[in-house]
């Protein structure tokens, strides 16, 4: 299902997301999706999604048994989601159950959206819906992954994976991006800003960013990005250089590079890029309607450059971006 038959799907109607609880899930990324999709959104004005959990069985087991998780729907509440999300357990030589499986593979086949947070991904494998595509999981199951699924394109260290109709994310933090960024795939850069500021957590950090971070010490407040970080954000509409960036917190480009790929594990051209798309898309949604405009005041340069980085990092040209989510859009 493409991002734009998927927009389409779900605009008559709330668009339903239902997670798939099974035994010894994460608590931890079914929180996650409980927080970005399932929460009522009285700072947005209007509720982003239908949300429900299902399992299996009427009581199921959580994680090391920390918790028994009763209440919720049976599994034939899968069969209606718009987007599935499948269990993730950490015991994942343990093979899933096949009427998780066959939910999965009836879910696929009918057009929903994927989506697998950590170990979901060897649900999602299991299932047979990942043959030949781009996937993602946590590093440290990365070796026996490949293993148990060669047919299957795993990019081990990046935070999350966008193949379309199927997503999957390394895990812990690397769910909330993953969410986040569906929430801006499906509503745009201005409503996920929105609900990323409830979590008090960063807006978008994109999907190819390390899995891995080197966070500095805390007892080191000099080695911090964040005022340069501050200062560009005030400034995407300047002529901004790496040599730029560096001059101003007085360290060279060497230097920056290094503190930008341990502490966003990320490189500083590719973070300033991504921060100006997030300011364009935020520009179109407000209504902008010039695209030149629109790449001018957020650093892009020209309305060509703007169709091919947006195109690139959310699937759809600005005229389209502006259809779906423009103040008309609404």
């Amino acid at each position: 299902m493409s991002k734009e038959s998927s927009h389409a799907a779900h605009a008559a109607g709330p668009h339903r997301v239902v997670v798939i609880v099974d035994e010894n899930s994460n608590p931890f990324e079914l929180g996650c999706a409980t927080e970005v999709f399932g929460l009522r959104r009285p700072e947005i004005g209007r509720d982003l999604y239908d949300f429900k959990l299902c399992s299996p069985e009427p009581r199921t087991l959580m994680r090391d048994g920390f918790f028994t998780l009763t209440g919720v729907a049976d599994l034939e509440a899968a069969d209606a989601a718009d987007t599935l999300i499948v269990p993730n357990r950490p015991d994942t030589e343990v093979p899933r159950r096949p009427a998780v499986l066959d939910a999965v593979r009836r879910a696929h086949a009918r057009g929903a959206r994927l989506v697998g947070f950590c170990s979901g991904a060897f649900t999602l494998a299991e299932a047979g819906v990942l043959d030949g595509r781009r996937a993602t999981a946590h590093w440290q199951w990365a070796d026996s992954f490949r293993a148990r699924f060669p047919s299957v394109r795993l990019e081990a260290d990046v935070l999350f994976v966008d193949d379309g109709d199927i997503l999957t994310a390394a895990g812990s933090s690397a769910a909330l991006d993953l969410g986040l960024h569906v929430v801006r795939r499906d509503h745009g850069a201005e409503v996920a800003n929105s609900v990323s500021r409830r979590l008090v957590f960063a807006a978008h950090r994109d999907g190819g960013q390390r899995q891995f971070v080197e966070r500095p010490m805390p007892d080191l407040p000099d080695e911090s990005l964040a005022p340069v970080l501050v200062w560009a954000q005030e400034r995407l509409d300047s002529p901004l250089t790496v040599s730029g960036l560096a001059a101003r917190a007085a360290v060279s480009p060497a230097t920056l590079h290094r503190r930008f790929r341990a502490q966003l594990g990320t490189t500083p051209l590719a973070w300033l890029t991504g921060e100006r798309l997030a300011l364009a898309c935020r520009l179109i949604e407000r209504g902008e309607s010039h695209f030149e405009a629109v790449a001018r005041r957020s650093g892009l340069g020209t309305a060509a450059n703007l169709r091919t980085l947006m195109r690139r990092e959310t699937g759809i040209t600005p005229s389209a971006y502006k259809r779906r989510f423009g103040p008309e859009a609404s």
